[in-house]
């Protein structure tokens, strides 16, 4: 049974009270720098290739307490937890994808984020504006929206040359604005949609998902939310189905409010900037970017997907991947999507620059 009144929770942040990074950010001090250049060499004179890293190759001592806190703030706060502070000038790449794998291995277990297995996702540009790549491969501007996960890594390497923005919006909030303006359209968003799954279902499954998956949920008095629109879109078209006036009508309203001035913050995630956020209660998106000419200079950041070890309540059905955590590795398979992409085009709701941190 869902929430009847304002949802009361410090996931229910607002523009208001999430007024600057400062509210999310955890400046990583002397002590807590110093355990991670252990852990690193630690590391480095084993020589374990970062995806064979477990917690227990990456001591952390003390920092194993902060890490805790860390995590509750993701399940049960605000959802956001931005690490800062990294001196990038003494770190390689590979080093820094070491202690953010490192870091990530001590929150929960790494997922495979797409056909082709790989579990230290890097977020670069591939496909240009090319619909047939995943959206961590292309530079196109992308609606807030979930993964397939229980908490998202994101490690900032280099910056775009223009452009690139985060955005997030709590699910809470949502909520609320959506109860307090819009209550009609919520019985339609409990109920859910199908969701096509971009040709990375199991073999013999169904390319869209048979059960229609809630976009708000609760179990044990959690709230969460799960939602990928242009899927919906896509699984409407495969089934030669049109929508209902109000089926359209909560969609839009959904993606109205949670991109809307109330809920919506931005901000760009410097180099050594780490940020892990709940997928289930936290919306995420990114703006349009612009690569700089030289390849050294485009943007990169690197992506976890982590099964939590304890996970906040979730229903069974919180994913269009069902049970499953990430998106399983199939041999021979790309993260291309090579099947029909005829379906009804959206607009991404004008975004309130006003929401930048």
């Amino acid at each position: 049974m869902l929430p009847t009144s304002r949802i009361d929770h410090p996931n229910a942040w607002t523009t208001a009270t999430v007024r600057s990074e400062l509210d999310i950010a955890y400046p990583l001090g002397d002590q807590e720098l110093a355990e991670l250049d252990g852990a690193l060499n630690v590391i480095r004179a084993k020589g374990l290739a970062v995806e064979e890293i477990t917690k227990n190759d990456f001591p952390l001592g003390s920092l194993r307490k902060v890490i805790a806190e860390w995590i509750h703030e993701i399940d049960y706060g605000k959802g956001l937890v931005l690490l800062r502070g990294l001196p990038m000038e003494r770190y390689s790449k590979d080093d820094c994808a070491i202690i953010f794998w490192g870091i990530g291995a001590h929150m929960g277990e790494a997922q495979s984020q797409s056909l082709a297995g790989d579990r230290l996702g890097h977020v670069v540009n591939l496909g240009g504006d090319n619909p047939r790549y995943r959206a961590y491969q292309n530079s196109t501007e992308l609606a807030l929206h979930t993964d397939a996960t229980d908490v998202v890594g994101m490690m900032c390497l280099v910056a775009a040359h223009e452009g690139g923005l985060s955005g997030y919006a709590g699910a809470a909030a949502i909520y609320n604005e959506l109860l307090d303006q819009h209550p009609d359209v919520l019985p339609m968003l409990c109920e859910g949609f199908q969701y096509h799954l971009f040709g990375e279902q199991a073999p013999g499954e169904s390319p869209v998902t048979e059960e229609k998956i809630p976009v708000f949920s609760e179990k044990d008095g959690c709230l969460s939310i799960s939602y990928l629109r242009s899927y919906i879109e896509m699984a409407f078209t495969h089934l030669g189905k049109a929508k209902t006036p109000a089926e359209s009508k909560a969609l839009d309203i959904l993606d109205q409010v949670a991109h809307g001035a109330k809920c919506y913050r931005q901000f760009m995630l410097a180099p050594g900037d780490i940020l892990f956020f709940s997928n289930y209660t936290v919306l995420h998106n990114r703006t349009a970017f612009i690569d700089h000419d030289d390849l050294d200079k485009r943007r990169h950041l690197m992506r976890l997907w982590l099964k939590a070890y304890s996970p906040r309540p979730l229903i069974d059905d919180i994913s269009a991947f069902g049970k499953r955590r990430g998106i399983s590795k199939q041999e021979g398979r790309v993260s291309i999507y090579d099947g029909e992409l005829d379906y009804e085009e959206y607009a991404v709701p004008s975004l309130d620059r006003a929401g930048r941190f």
